[in-house]
């Protein structure tokens, strides 16, 4: 019998859906939500140029901080590896004298054998772990020699000495190894920090980067005005100084006014004063930092063609024939810290609670630095990253 109820158009309802209008529209409105919780952020998601620059600054500075450590671990393995060497080759020349030993005993050991005499306690004194526990025994110490007690007594000291320094340079290798791997550490996280630098600047547009040169040129002039600044200021206490030693060189009894010239610049005058020939060595420091002005920043590098900041500070008052340790942990003291307003020439001026990087003062407020990766040795203010990154200025020598 035939159904009486009509037949429906097919596709009219699909899974709840009356039409294939309403399915297509509904699918849409799927896949654009999809699109809009994976799309990439819009501009008002992606940081300003400022804080670009803030975390720019920050990863140069970690990575200077990180090219101190590595400086200092670079230098631990050298010493260790140093101190290895010298340990192995003390064991080779004990390990001979020990050998010579040695062969001494058995030189008497085949006497007796030949004689017949004391076969057995010989044997038993060259296969003994420790000759000295068996010599302990007096009745076989009363068979030997005077000179067979002699070879006895150096092969047990030589045998001695022999495994300690063993001993010695086993570990001085462990603590080398160590000092190779914080090496290793170090020159990672330079690198990395390096690279994330890199990237942030590189995604930056054409507008962008003129911004921020902008924005840099701004800093220099706001340096600079610092720097003139404390030039004044210094000029003005050198001036006093210079009234203050030339009135009390008048006040002096029977003073012709002749000894006024012992005065000077006032340098000599308070705690700051340095010794009569730190003019001349940080003259002879500032001559060499000069003549390095335009070769690059390279972390880890002491010249002659590159430099990190403590490699040139180190280089510049070596060539003074003063000898600087070679971080800038180690540098801040190794010599006398004074107030800013009281450096001279020469003097080390370090930046950052970290102490993660040092200049040399020229005076006037300016110094000369090898300032970051990508930048070349030149002058600079010293305020150039603000007043408040300067952490102390030490006065070497």
């Amino acid at each position: 019998m035939a159904s009486h109820r009509k037949s429906r158009p097919a596709g009219t309802r699909v899974a709840g859906i009356r039409t294939p209008a309403l399915a297509t529209a509904a699918l849409t409105s799927v896949a654009l939500l999809s699109q809009t919780a994976t799309a990439a952020p819009s501009d008002d998601d992606r940081p300003s140029l400022e804080e670009v620059e803030k975390k720019v600054d920050d990863l140069y500075r970690q990575a200077g901080s990180a090219t101190e450590k590595y400086n200092a671990a670079k230098e631990r393995t050298a010493k260790q590896r140093k101190r290895v060497d010298t340990l192995l080759d003390d064991v080779a020349k004990r390990t001979q004298k020990l050998n010579e030993a040695r062969e001494e005993l058995g030189s008497f050991a085949s006497a007796q054998y030949r004689t017949g005499a004391a076969v057995p306690e010989t044997a038993t004194f060259l296969l003994a772990d420790s000759p000295q526990d068996y010599f302990d025994q007096n009745h076989l110490m009363s068979r030997l020699t005077g000179r067979q007690k002699d070879a006895v007594d150096d092969y047990a000291t030589q045998q001695s000495t022999t495994m300690e320094k063993r001993r010695e340079a086993t570990e001085s290798l462990e603590t080398l190894t160590e000092s190779q791997n914080d090496l290793q550490t170090a020159k990672s996280t330079v690198q990395k920090k390096l690279a994330t630098a890199r990237e942030l600047l590189s995604e930056l547009t054409a507008e962008e980067k003129a911004r921020l040169a902008a924005i840099e040129r701004k800093k220099q002039e706001e340096a600079a005005r610092k720097a003139a600044e404390l030039a004044k200021r210094q000029a003005e206490e050198r001036e006093r100084q210079e009234e203050a030693a030339q009135q009390e060189s008048d006040a002096a009894p029977g003073s012709s006014g002749s000894s006024a010239g012992s005065g000077g610049t006032g340098t000599e005058t308070g705690s700051a004063a340095p010794d009569s020939s730190y003019g001349a060595k940080a003259d002879k420091a500032l001559a060499f930092a000069r003549t390095q002005i335009g070769k690059p920043y390279v972390w880890g590098a002491t010249g002659p063609g590159s430099y990190d900041c403590s490699g040139l500070t180190q280089a510049a008052w070596k060539a003074a024939g003063v000898t600087l340790p070679r971080t800038t942990y180690d540098q801040v003291d190794a010599g006398t810290t004074v107030a800013v307003s009281q450096a001279l020439p020469g003097d080390l001026v370090f930046f950052y609670d970290d102490l993660s990087h040092v200049g040399l003062y020229i005076g006037n407020g300016m110094m000369i630095h090898a300032p970051k990766p990508g930048a070349y040795v030149r002058e600079e203010s010293i305020f150039y990253d603000g007043e408040s990154s300067i952490h102390s200025v030490v006065r070497p020598a």
